[in-house]
């Protein structure tokens, strides 16, 4: 299979502005992934390419990016998928991140959206005593039931840069935040959730989120990231958890 690559590059020491590197990649299987034939392309056709990467297998999310208008991780993306049926030739667009800085070619500053994460306090709060009989805080599966589903977060990014409300102010936490903090907040063990409510409960909290369910669409590891957003508003407007 034939690849024809158009990849929007940045490089502030070689233009002030973005352009286009289109290239051609052939042999390429088609359950060869996106982030294989990037590194084609960097290997063997133009050294100066700049992405990150790292496990290629869909668990530290370092190689978010859009491909094709959609917010995606490149290792998990198969080129054959991207394909039409019965054609021996698939047309690709990779794009960097949007609604964070561009370092170089796909390679955004992360910072903004990590000072968002901390914000949320992502980390266990219980000052209690853990009780004598036991060497740890046990709760019911049914407890556990409430926050599995957003324990799956990598921090890839891939939601909050597929937000429009994101986009129009990088003020609001994002997808990916609220997600953060509904894994603690319905935390039956923690006792910090009144806090973190406070924080999101703010101007550019969660309630800037518009339900556009993109954050959804792009998550890579399935979280329903609008349905927890949701979960996080209700606890808000009804001060239950």
């Amino acid at each position: 299979m034939r690849v024809e690559l158009r990849i929007r590059r940045y490089n502030p020491e070689v233009k002030k502005k973005p352009w286009w590197g289109e290239y051609d990649v052939d042999d390429v299987n088609p359950n060869d992934s996106v982030l294989d034939v990037l590194h084609r392309v960097k290997w063997t056709i133009d050294g100066s390419l700049s992405m990150r990467r790292s496990c290629a297998h869909g668990v530290c999310g370092s190689d978010a990016m859009r491909i094709n208008g959609t917010n995606a991780l490149a290792c998990k993306v198969l080129v054959g998928r991207l394909a039409k049926e019965g054609s021996e030739k698939v047309n690709i667009q990779i794009e960097p991140l949007l609604g964070l800085p561009v370092e170089k070619d796909l390679i955004v500053d992360m910072e903004p959206f990590f000072a968002h994460y901390r914000s949320a306090m992502p980390f266990f709060v219980n000052e209690t005593p853990a009780p004598d009989d036991k060497r740890e805080r046990r709760q019911t599966p049914e407890d556990r039931a409430k926050f599995d589903d957003t324990t799956k977060c990598i921090l890839c990014a891939a939601c909050t840069t597929s937000c429009p409300s994101f986009w129009a102010n990088g003020r609001y936490v994002g997808p990916a935040t609220i997600v953060q903090a509904h894994r603690f907040i319905f935390d039956s063990r923690d006792r910090a959730y009144q806090e973190r409510l406070e924080i999101l409960g703010q101007r550019f909290g969660v309630w800037r989120c518009r339900t556009i369910f993109n954050c959804t669409s792009a998550c890579p590891r399935d979280i329903e990231v609008t349905r927890a957003i949701a979960e996080v508003k209700k606890a808000l407007a009804t001060g239950i958890v």
